[in-house]
Formats: structure tokens, C-alpha cells, sequence
């Protein structure tokens, strides 16, 4: 199944139904009178979250949903019926954004949760309606309530515990394929991984979902190279963790580069737990990991972890890090809801 993020669609929900001119004609009653029903409900346009999704692939080929409208009442003073809802289901982690992007309509987060976005238009009322001790033979009735509609924008940002951001060919698929049973394509080229991957971790007793993000490069939030746009995935996470490819020349630089895109991108990100990491360590002397971790202590003021993904070296104790990370933050989580 093909990833994607993004998808924009129009929803309408259904018209209520006209209501009905009639009168009650039966042999030997002289006075009948009006006996027209009302009109049904149109259907509501209802979002769901849904477990078994991950993509928004199907909304790129059915960009059109629409509810039905209610039946028209009749007479003998029967109702019309009413439609019934239709449900969009959503991934966890949509959001809903109405046409400018910028105004969120709902923020879709837990499996079964239930907005209803769009109401159906209300039946329109019948004659028998109409009746008075004034008028006892009404020909009124009222046409149905349109419904609602509107053009909106889902995004979907994944639910995961921690995210790996770096550049390309830092060695992020390869440590995802190594930590967990995903299977992203690994290649020795640039921006192999082309939209995000998840992962499930287990460190000891417990288990953290892992997102492998596509590499940044300088000027991704002017939209250089994959641009930032899948660092919407990051927002959601407990942690980051920050790969550094420590076979580069330019170790210093590629931290600053990563950080500066996190800062002009926003959301949060750069005030998020971080675990730094120098990557592909195997390939090193141990004069050069020393100077290597050094240098990059020094730029970022921060702890540096040395690991290689492809041998395993190092693994364990990241994971362990990134654990904790998480602990506290589902922690917090449950403070928060109590």
C-alpha cells in the first residue's frame, strides 16, 4: 500500500426531505382534513478513527463523499425516512484542517473516536403541521434544510514514540531494519527513504514505536530536497533521536544543519528530548571516535552516544535511553488525563 499523508476531499451531507401536501380522503368521513407527513433527516457526514489504517491512499482516488438525503414525507401522516450517516474513517493521528489549512476542524487521535463534522439538513415540515382552528385546510409544507458542505484537508501526522531524524545516508533505515522487523529499502544513495517508515521496538519488557522520517538537507523548509514536510510526523513524538554519520568530514556541520531546519520548521521540535548519536562508529579507529564524539560534544553541548547500526554496537543502550524518554512522557500523558 502506498503512503500518503496528505489528501484533500469534499464532504456534503444530505438534504432533509420535503414535506408533504395531503388529506385524508375516506368514504363516509366528512371531514377529513390534512394528514401530510414530514420529511426525513439528511445524513450526517461522520469521521471515525479506525486502528487498521495507516494511509490516507484511499482518498486520493474517492475525493468525493456525500450523504443521501431524507426521504419526502406522504400522506396519512407518515415521516419520511431518514438517511443514514455515512462514516470516513481516519487513521489515528488525523487531523482535519478546513480549506485554508490553517483552521483545524478536528484532531482525530484514539481509535473510535467519533466526530460528526457535517449535520444533515432537517425534514421539512407537513401540512398537518399547518393546521389551526383558522386555517383547517392548509396547503403549505416546507421543502427539507440543505445540508452542509465544504471542501477540507486531512493530514496525517503517525503516531510514534520517538523519530529519527538526520541526513540522508545517516543510517536511519538501517538502524529501524536492525531494532525491529520493518523492512525500509536501504541503499547507498541519497533520499532512498521517500516517505516514513514505522517500527516497533522492544527494550527489555516494554516496546516504543520508531518512525524513520526522509533525510533533511539544508534549506528543506524552503522546500530543498524532500522539503520538511514529513517532520509533521515528529511532532507527536515523545523523543528524537539524531543521527550523525560519523564517517563525514564535516560532523560539526551536520549537526548545526539538522537543528536549523528543525528550529525554521517549528512545532516544538527543537525543545523535544533528543538522544545524539554518532552513527557507522565500526568504520572508525578508537583515536577517531574519541575526536569525533568530542567534537560533536562541543557543538552541541549535549551527551553524544556512539553506536553502530549495522553491527549492533551501542544499539541496546540507545534503545534503553529512548525508553526512558518515553516512560515519562506516557506518564505524563496519564497525569494530564487524570
Amino acid at each position: 500500500m502506498k503512503f500518503l499523508d496528505e489528501a484533500r476531499i469534499f464532504l456534503k451531507s444530505g438534504n432533509g426531505g420535503a414535506g408533504c401536501i395531503s388529506f385524508r380522503r375516506v368514504k363516509y368521513v366528512e371531514f377529513g382534513g390534512p394528514d401530510g407527513g414530514d420529511g426525513g433527516r439528511g445524513g450526517d457526514i461522520v469521521l471515525e478513527c479506525v486502528d487498521n489504517l495507516n494511509t490516507l491512499i484511499d482518498y486520493r482516488f474517492q475525493q468525493h463523499i456525500k450523504a443521501k438525503n431524507g426521504r419526502p414525507g406522504e400522506g396519512s401522516q407518515r415521516t419520511g425516512a431518514s438517511a443514514d450517516e455515512v462514516v470516513v474513517p481516519l487513521p489515528p493521528g488525523t487531523q482535519v484542517f478546513a480549506e485554508d489549512k490553517l483552521t483545524m476542524l478536528a484532531d482525530l487521535t484514539e481509535s473510535g473516536e467519533r466526530v460528526v463534522l457535517l449535520h444533515g439538513g432537517d425534514g421539512g415540515r407537513g401540512n398537518l403541521r399547518f393546521k389551526s382552528s383558522t386555517n383547517r385546510a392548509p396547503r403549505r409544507a416546507d421543502p427539507g434544510w440543505p445540508g452542509e458542505e465544504r471542501w477540507v484537508w486531512l493530514r496525517l501526522k503517525l503516531i510514534a514514540d520517538v523519530g529519527l531524524i538526520g541526513l540522508p545516508n545517516a543510517g536511519k533505515s538501517t538502524l529501524l531494519s536492525a531494532v525491529s522487523r520493518a523492512r525500509p529499502k536501504i541503499a547507498d544513495y541519497p533520499f532512498t527513504t521517500l516517505h516514513p517508515n514505522l517500527g516497533v521496538v522492544g527494550v527489555d519488557d516494554d516496546e516504543l514505536v520508531m518512525a524513520d522520517l526522509p533525510g533533511l538537507i539544508e534549506g528543506a523548509h524552503e522546500g530543498v530536497g524532500l522539503g520538511d514536510r514529513f517532520l509533521g510526523h515528529a511532532e507527536r513524538c515523545a523523543a528524537l533521536l539524531h543521527l550523525i554519520d560519523g564517517t563525514s568530514e564535516t560532523i560539526t556541520q551536520n549537526y548545526k544543519t539538522i537543528r536549523g531546519e528543525l528550529d525554521a520548521y517549528g512545532g516544538g521540535l527543537v525543545d523535544k528530548p533528543v538522544v545524539l548519536v554518532l552513527n557507522k562508529v565500526d568504520a572508525l579507529t578508537d583515536d577517531l571516535r574519541r575526536e569525533a564524539a568530542a567534537e560533536l560534544a562541543d557543538a552541541s553541548g549535549m551527551e553524544v552516544c556512539l553506536m553502530s547500526g549495522a553491527g549492533g554496537e551501542g544499539v541496546e543502550a540507545v534503545t534503553r535511553q529512548l525508553m526512558d524518554h518515553v516512560r515519562r512522557e506516557r506518564q505524563r500523558r496519564i497525569q494530564d488525563v487524570a
